[in-house]
């Protein structure tokens, strides 16, 4: 069995692992390093992983490339979240100024962008990470502004990704962390091309995690490309719908529907 929590030894100890063995202790809250990923995870409620979580966590934290089948309810968000907030911290506990992102998380939508960059600013909620919100149908002027003040996580869409690239608003020569969420809702939204240009303006020395709902062929096209060495992870049968999230139907007559 497995639960939550593992702390490691060191001088800024921070979530290890979402996969300690289970015969350590929640610890309480006033017991935990302020600014430290392990104090939000207590105070978010987490108490044992989901299957994405137990499986990602570790692999992620080894520096491994991963595919993941994982769906919008499963927990995924915090399944490269976590890690990718303790890697960033380990390597720079207290970035200032301006600086390029060293992580960009690429996804579908401008929903799915503000609910990925919520998640994240909650879970560094003590650390000093700085994420930025990026995507289209919005003045660019609050995203430039906040690119020059320095951000060390990116979360955008493909195509106002480009669109500062191309006005040299953002470099993209740091990042060294590459997520591509939902990543089979990006192909059907034929973002094959902006995602390719994008990947031409990384360094090739990164470690890459793509998420997707299935496994298309078009999907492994994208990875076998993209990935190297990749491990992957699929914890439910494909395209079943995730037990996480309750799936309900209501039949309305037409004049009701505004009433629900």
């Amino acid at each position: 069995g497995y639960s939550l929590l593992g702390v490691r030894e060191g001088t800024h100890a921070v979530l290890e692992s979402l996969v300690a063995p289970a015969a350590s202790p929640l610890p309480s809250p006033p017991a935990l390093e302020p600014g430290s990923l392990l104090r939000t995870v207590v105070e978010e409620g987490y108490t044992e992983p989901t299957p994405v979580q137990e499986r990602a966590i570790p692999l992620i934290l080894a520096g491994k490339d991963v595919l993941a089948a994982a769906q919008t309810g499963t927990g995924k968000t915090a399944a490269f979240a976590l890690p990718l907030l303790q890697k960033l911290h380990e390597d720079q506990p207290n970035p200032r100024g301006s600086r390029a992102p060293r992580a960009l998380v690429l996804v579908p939508t401008r929903e799915l962008a503000a609910q990925v960059q919520q998640s994240i600013a909650d879970l560094g909620a003590h650390l000093r990470q700085q994420s930025a919100l990026i995507f289209g149908g919005v003045s660019p002027r609050p995203q430039i502004d906040q690119l020059r003040r320095g951000v060390d996580i990116v979360v955008a869409t493909p195509g106002r990704l480009l669109d500062h690239a191309n006005e040299r608003n953002i470099d993209l020569r740091s990042v060294r962390y590459l997520i591509l969420d939902e990543a089979d809702r990006m192909l059907d939204m034929g973002f094959i091309r902006d995602i390719r240009r994008v990947l031409a303006l990384l360094p090739p020395n990164r470690q890459n995690l793509l998420f997707s709902a299935t496994f298309s062929e078009d999907i492994r096209g994208l990875a076998n490309g993209l990935l190297r060495n990749p491990l992957t992870i699929e914890v439910a049968p494909r395209n079943a719908p995730t037990e996480l999230v309750d799936h309900r139907v209501h039949l309305v007559s037409q004049g009701e529907k505004r009433a629900v």
